[in-house]
C-alpha cells in the first residue's frame, strides 16, 4: 500500500510540474509568439499567377514551443513549413503560404497554425485577382 501511495504521489508531482512548465491555450498566444505578416495584403494579382509570402514567427517567451502543423483554409492555399519545429526562446520559424491565383476580384484566405500546449493562431491574407 505504501508503494502504491508513493508511486501515485510521484506521478502527480511529475504531471503537475510538467503542466507548470508548458504554456496552455488559456494564455494569450501574442505574449508567447510574435507574428510578422499574419494579416498580409497581396495587393493586385494577375489571374492564374501563383504567389507566396512568408509568415515569420518568433518565440518571445521563456518556453520551448513547437510548430506542430499548419492547415490551409482551402485547396488554393499551400503551406510550407517544418513539422514539429522546436522554437527555443528567441528562435524564429517561417511558414510560407502559397496561393494559386485562381480568384477574380477581392479574396480573403486563411490558415491555422498549431503549436504545442494546444496553442493556435489563424493567419490570413487578402488581395484582388485581376485580368
Amino acid at each position: 500500500m505504501k508503494k502504491f501511495i508513493l508511486i501515485g504521489s510521484f506521478i502527480f508531482s511529475f504531471s503537475y510540474g510538467f503542466t507548470q512548465n508548458t504554456p496552455s491555450n488559456q494564455v494569450d498566444i501574442t505574449k508567447l509568439l510574435k507574428f510578422t505578416n499574419d494579416n498580409y495584403d497581396m495587393g493586385k494579382i494577375k489571374f492564374g499567377k501563383t504567389i507566396e509570402y512568408t509568415v515569420d514567427i518568433q518565440n518571445i517567451s521563456n518556453y520551448n514551443i513547437s510548430l506542430d502543423n499548419v492547415m490551409a483554409g482551402c485547396g488554393c492555399t499551400t503551406p510550407k513549413f517544418t513539422k514539429d519545429q522546436m522554437l527555443t526562446p528567441g528562435a524564429h520559424a517561417n511558414v510560407v503560404l502559397g496561393f494559386n491565383g485562381t480568384a477574380m476580384g477581392p479574396f480573403s484566405k486563411s490558415a491555422t497554425l498549431f503549436f504545442s500546449g494546444n496553442l493556435t493562431k489563424t493567419v490570413s491574407f487578402h488581395g484582388e485577382g485581376v485580368q
